[in-house]
């Protein structure tokens, strides 16, 4: 793999962490780009750099060589020309580049032992910026512990610090609003199932677990958002969110699976197959929390975060892949009842709901994964909080409609089929066996 290939894979890499006051260890790295943060700034953007315990190893280069080694800024579009440059042998470092924006290199230390120093930087070009670490000299390594701050100043005059990303200060709003959508339909739920309380099942006051897990989830990174939007530091609340998120993760997979069974409602037990179906998707999402949790606290410089990456994203489409079985058994099983149990107008009804919701998952899952990501990358970075309610609005309208379709109410409507609505269901049932999943 040529070189600069991997240095935009790893770049590439620094654009999906955020940024907030982070401290970095590093210990005899020789690799030559070190991606740190992605942050977005405004036209008042600041960048602090605090670097202690600071030694380099292998042959000690001249303090003019050490020009070759440094901090810089780059935006997305700059690095590509960089590489280019690269490529057709007008430099040979990175850090020789116009296209990149010098913050500090380690030909401007006092002596090559230096061990610390700090740094100041002002960034007037609102972009969307990647701070970088660059060693151009192959046989040195380096060791030292990073402070990296980055912040925009408001307006004003309180100069007040603002550490969220140009594109990201408003979600500590979006989420709150969202926490409390969930909670005020975690009222309304509560209302159903008190009025409908004599054809309650179990798997309806599930429901109302996953609402609330959902609507304290969001409250928590809400919380955890308007901290470091003021801070830069989480201050714990970022410990709740992990929590919460792992349960509502459990729980809401948990969930769909329950609901593609038909257990609670349409049978009181669960198949062995079935059971190991939750057996494979509950561990899986223990793992993929830990996943996130790695990447989340991590920078990008860590030897083992994009394997992480690679963990997150794999247990991830697997976990969305398994909860559809149990949906398709029950479809399969609805066809099979139609054949032998003389009831087609109620087997109808259950099958057109199942395949019903077998499509919204489908669709959430699609929407959730790719199409929010696709958002994510294609939008400004001004605008990267659109994505964010654009996957929230999705979660909403998933639990709104599986929240409609499977509520609690009796089965009077079934019994009162005259003899030409089941003639004609059962004509629709036999068509139904063309439908493949």
């Amino acid at each position: 793999m040529s070189l600069p290939l991997v240095l935009l894979i790893l770049l590439s890499a620094a654009s999906l962490t955020a940024a907030e006051i982070r401290l970095t260890e590093i210990r005899s790295d020789g690799r030559p780009i070190i991606p740190f943060d992605e942050f977005g700034f405004t036209h008042r953007g600041q960048l602090e750099l605090n670097v202690t315990k600071l030694s380099l190893s292998g042959p000690q280069p001249d303090l003019s060589e050490l020009s070759k080694v440094g901090f810089f800024l780059s935006t997305r579009d700059a690095w590509i020309h960089v590489l280019q440059q690269i490529e057709d042998g007008e430099i040979t470092c990175v850090l020789g580049s116009d296209s990149v924006k010098k913050v500090f290199t380690f030909d401007r230390l006092r002596t090559p032992a230096d061990s610390e120093f700090n740094f100041l930087y002002a960034e007037s070009d609102a972009d969307q910026y990647t701070l970088v670490f660059a060693n151009c000299l192959p046989q040195l390594k380096v060791s030292m512990n990073v402070r990296s701050v980055l912040y925009n100043l408001e307006g004003g005059k309180s100069n007040r610090r603002d550490y969220l990303s140009a594109g990201k200060t408003v979600l500590p709003r979006v989420y709150f609003l969202f926490s409390l959508i969930y909670f005020i339909m975690a009222l309304l739920w509560i209302n159903v199932l008190y009025k409908k309380r004599l054809t309650v099942f179990r798997i309806h006051f599930f429901m109302l677990a996953v609402v609330l897990l959902k609507a304290l989830n969001l409250v928590c990174e809400a919380e955890d958002k308007s901290y470091i939007k003021r801070t830069g530091s989480a201050h714990g609340w970022d410990v709740l969110f992990y929590i919460f998120s792992f349960l509502k993760g459990i729980t809401l997979f948990t969930l769909i699976v329950l609901i593609g069974t038909g257990w609670s409602f349409l049978k009181p037990y669960l198949q062995d197959k079935e059971k190991k179906v939750l057996m494979i998707v509950i561990p899986l999402q223990v793992v993929a929390n830990i996943a996130q949790v790695v990447i989340d606290e991590t920078s990008p410089f860590g030897q083992d975060w994009v394997t992480w990456k690679q963990v997150f994203l794999l247990v991830d489409v697997v976990c969305c892949c398994a909860v559809l079985f149990p949906i398709v058994w029950s479809i399969k099983n609805l066809r099979e009842a139609a054949k032998t149990d003389g009831k087609a107008a109620v087997n109808l009804m259950k099958l057109t709901l199942f395949r019903q919701y077998y499509i919204v998952v489908i669709c959430y899952i699609y929407f959730t994964r790719v199409v929010v990501y696709a958002l994510e990358t294609i939008t400004s970075y001004k605008y990267l909080w659109t994505s964010v309610v654009a996957g929230e609005v999705a979660t909403l309208a998933f639990y709104i409609f599986t929240g409609y379709k499977f509520r609690p109410e009796a089965h009077n409507p079934y019994f009162v089929i005259d003899d030409e609505e089941e003639e004609a269901a059962a004509e629709q049932l036999k068509l139904e066996d063309e439908f493949e999943l």
